[in-house]
This record gives C-alpha cells, structure tokens and sequence, in this order.
C-alpha cells in the first residue's frame, strides 16, 4: 500500500448493499455506480435497484444461495464475511487471492425495522421475532471492525457527505470519515440491539422497569463552552431510550438570550421539577441547583413576589421558574432583580418583548415531566453510572404522627405539603420555613442539621417568627430543633427514627412546638 492509501483511504471499488427499506439506499446506490463502483446487494435490494436502471449484482452470485428458512440465512456467509474482513495488506491480499474471494470497500446496512413494529404494539410475539435483524448487524460490525479498510454506511443521512468526499479525494474516504461511520455504525447496533433487549425483558418479566432498559445517550448537537468552571471540557446528551419505552422528554425552546451553559442546565432542571410539584400558579427560585426561594397563590404575580422576597440576597444571577403563562403583570414583579434565566411553559408575545430589554436574560419556553411518568435520574461516581428513581411519592395526610403535646392548627397542617416539597428539593441537610405557602428562609447543603437550621433562619429573621419548619431527614440531636423554636418556629415536621426521638420531641413540649413524624427522609445530595 503507498503512501497516499494509507493518508486517504483505499479505492473504493466495491460495495456490498442489504437493505430491508429500499428507497432511503437509492441515491447511495446511484451515487456510488455512477462513480464507477461494483455494486453487489441482497435479492430483493438487487432487484428494486436494477428496476431503476441501477446495474448491480446479486449476494447469490459469491454464496451460491439465495435465501435459506424463509429468508433467515442470507447473509450469514464466510465468503460474504471473508470479502468484508479480510486486511488488505499483502498478507491478507494473498489469502483473499487464493481462497477464490472478493473484497468489498464499502458496507451499506439498513435493519429490518425492529424498533418501528416495536413501537406501534401491533404486532405479536412472532411477528417480532421475525422482525429481528441476524445478518444485517453482523454485516455491519464486520465492516466498522475493519473500518481501515472498509467504508461501514448505517445512515442514509451520510449519503451526500460521504459521495462529496469520494469526489474531493478521487474515490478514497478518508481514514477520520471511516472511523467517524465505524462509530455510527457500532451505535446503530447497539440501539438495535437496545430496542430488542427491551422487547425479550418485557416478555420475560412484564413488570420490568425503565431501569434496565436505560443504556445509552446521544449527543444533541448543543453546545456547551465548558462545565461547571472554564477549563471543564462539557457536553450535552439525550437520554436514547429503546422504542416502546416510555420516554417523557423536557422539552425546551430558548426564546433569547445566549446558549444554555452547564450550570444553567443543572439550575433549571431543579427549578422545573420543583414548580412542577404544584398545582396552584407557582414560582421557585434557584441558585446552584437548590431552591432559595418558592412560593404558590392564587395568581402567578403574587407567587413571583413572595418566592422572590424569600432571599434577596440569593436572588441575585438565579434561574426563576413559573408554573402558568407569564404575564405583564409577572414581568413586573421580576422588577429590580437580575434573573439570569428564566423558565415557564409560555410566553406571550408582549411580555417577550419587555423582556427583550434585559440583555442578559436567557428565557427558555418549558416545561417538567408530568409527575405521573416515570423518570429516572443518572449521575456518575468513581467511574460507574448510578441511576436512580426520581422522588415523586407525595406526602400523605394519615403519615402525618403527630409526637407533641401541641397539635398545629389546621392552618400550620396545611403549610406542612407545601414545605415538604420544598426541602426534598434543596441539598441535603436541608430544612425550609413557610408561612402559609411560601418559603421565608431555607437552610441547604450543610453538614449538620443544626446548621441548616441556622442558614434558614438568619435568611428568614424576624419572619421565621410563626412558621413551619420541614427537614429533609431526622434530627440527631434537640440543638437545631431548639434554635428553631426559639426563633419563634411553631411547628416541625420531619421523618422521625434517631436513637434520640425521645430527646428532640421532650424538647419541642419544652417549647410547646407541634411536631409531626412522617416516617420517610428526602435526602438530595
């Protein structure tokens, strides 16, 4: 092989096609004859392309067969395989020579559409079965396995690149193209074979969950400069989900400002999943991914102001989201603070245009998944992948066990949903203070309890004064729940199980604090 083979690519003289979706092959088909390739094809391809005046050879004419158990053995050839293979070095030339072989330079592959009788649960058991792709995946792995030499096409979307690039290079591919296809290639079955994973765990187990099936994400084609700080190289993917499965995706349209950056992602996905939770009209402000301020009302203004008012300190540069159409009356409530995001399910056009006027405002149209899909949560750890499933169970009133002496009144009760929800969103240890149904102060992401307790209550000052305060786990020791209620905290809900229960509920009677166990945590670390 010269010097110019091993910079560009060998020749490509000879292509081998087997395609159960006929049309999308076509121009690749055509592309490739008129540059004076060697076509061969599976019988069925080889008779729709010679339909169009394509010349092409039939698979039958190297194999011998033609389609063995109705069409389950095609393919599945060494002399096919041998031709796809074999290096082209001289060893390998000399084996192919004198085993009487031909070797193809270009693969081209589209499945028996699996997933589309998948995903349209018409079909049966052994209609689906039959629809399960043996030859066509083994075909193209041998050829991205010898990509060197082989050009591997998955992907009817790389036609016009891939002739382009022949044109550019006298009839060569480049060795990055055919490393680039190799990849796509090795994707394409690892999604096909996902899809059909999916389809046999099913049968075997028709309660199995998308925990098992969750395998693999794409990039989106979004970009990101960089991570949680400049010199972090970052990406943005798209969980790919086997067909049939349940996919509930967030759908986002930024309607200005600039890209998306990592730490915009992460602050509106707790913003989002937080509003979400409500169903009165609600806002939730959020800073480094943890709530710093919610509140619901009657109207969208009025949860904009209150969730505001919670930290106006933290406020400042947060991701602010809504659970209703922002209107006019919403934009003006936004008045005097830096929002950097801002996040709703719709934007009239009017109050797009007010919020033109803010430069540095990036608005994302958007919504969280219905809490009723379900959805799993990945992160990494010393190089695995954990997933889990996201928190939605909802807070019961029959959990509620009531430990004090003081019962709250049926206005406290009816803060203690609204605060839960709240701190089962914020970093642990976490606690949050309402009044009525909006935060006055959250403590998050310290390493003891007390200290949230502390956070939260110098973020609420003399408002702390009458509220309700909801922990995201127990407390170990009666110092948090003391300085809380002499703050003026009327009532405590949290999980309850400490070795010191007895402890931490004879200091709320000290108190005369209402506390409720509800016997379950909501740790987010």
């Amino acid at each position: 092989m010269g010097s110019q083979d091993r910079s560009e690519g060998p020749l490509l003289k000879r292509a081998l096609l087997a395609a159960d979706r006929k049309d999308p092959i076509v121009p690749l088909a055509r592309g490739l004859s008129t540059r004076g390739v060697e076509l061969y094809a599976t019988d069925g391809t080889r008779r729709h392309l010679e339909g169009l005046g394509i010349p092409c050879h039939g698979t039958e004419e190297i194999t011998g067969i033609t389609a063995w158990f109705g069409g389950r053995v095609k393919t599945l050839h060494p002399k096919l395989f041998g031709g796809i293979l074999a290096p082209r070095d001289e060893a390998g030339s000399r084996e192919l020579e004198a085993l009487g072989l031909i070797a193809f330079d270009l693969v081209a592959v589209l499945f028996y559409p699996f997933e589309e009788a998948f995903s349209g649960g018409k079909e049966g058991a052994e209609e689906l079965l039959e629809r399960i792709d043996v030859g066509g995946p083994s075909l193209l792995r041998a050829a991205a396995k010898n990509h060197r030499y082989v050009v591997p096409f998955s992907d009817p979307a790389d036609t016009e690149g891939l002739l382009s690039e022949m044109d550019h290079s006298g009839g060569r591919v480049s060795p990055a193209t055919r490393a680039r296809l190799a990849a796509r290639a090795f994707r394409r079955t690892a999604l096909y074979d996902t899809a059909v994973n999916a389809w046999l765990a099913r049968v075997a187990d028709p309660g199995t969950g998308r925990l098992t099936e969750l395998v693999t994400f794409a990039r989106t084609g979004e970009g990101l400069r960089y991570g949680e700080n400049p010199h972090q190289r970052a990406e943005v993917l798209s969980e790919v989900a086997p067909p049939g499965v349940p996919l509930d995706p967030w759908p986002l349209v930024r309607l200005k400002g600039e890209a998306l950056s990592y730490n915009n992602y992460l602050d509106l996905e707790r913003a989002l999943a937080l509003v979400s939770e409500f169903d009165r009209p609600a806002a939730v402000v959020v800073k480094h991914a943890t709530p710093c301020g919610a509140a619901t009302s009657d109207g969208l203004p009025a949860a904009l102001e209150q969730a505001l008012a919670t930290d106006p300190v933290a406020r400042y540069g947060s991701a602010v989201a809504v659970n209703r159409p922002l209107t006019m009356e919403g934009v003006d409530a936004l008045k005097g603070t830096f929002v950097d995001l801002l996040a709703g399910p719709s934007f009239p056009a009017e109050v797009i245009e007010r919020l033109s006027r803010r430069p540095k405002l990036k608005l994302v149209q958007g919504s969280a998944p219905s809490r009723e899909a379900p959805r799993w949560e990945a992160r990494t750890a010393t190089g695995r992948l954990l997933l889990q499933e996201a928190d939605r169970r909802e807070l019961l009133s029959s959990e509620l066990k009531l430990v004090t002496r003081r019962a709250a009144t049926d206005g406290e009760l009816g803060s203690l949903p609204f605060a839960w929800k709240v701190v089962r969103h914020a970093r642990s240890n976490a606690v949050a203070l309402v009044r009525r149904e909006a935060t006055v102060g959250i403590g998050s992401g310290q390493t003891s309890r007390v200290g949230a307790v502390r956070v939260a209550l110098e973020v609420a000052g003399d408002r702390a004064r009458g509220s309700v305060l909801a922990s995201d786990a127990y407390f170990p020791f009666a110092d948090g729940l003391e300085e809380a209620g002499r703050a003026g905290v009327r009532v405590i809900l949290q999980p309850g199980g400490s070795i010191r229960d007895a402890e931490v509920v004879a200091a709320a009677d000290r108190l005369d604090l209402a506390m409720y166990f509800c016997g379950w945590r909501v740790f987010r670390h």
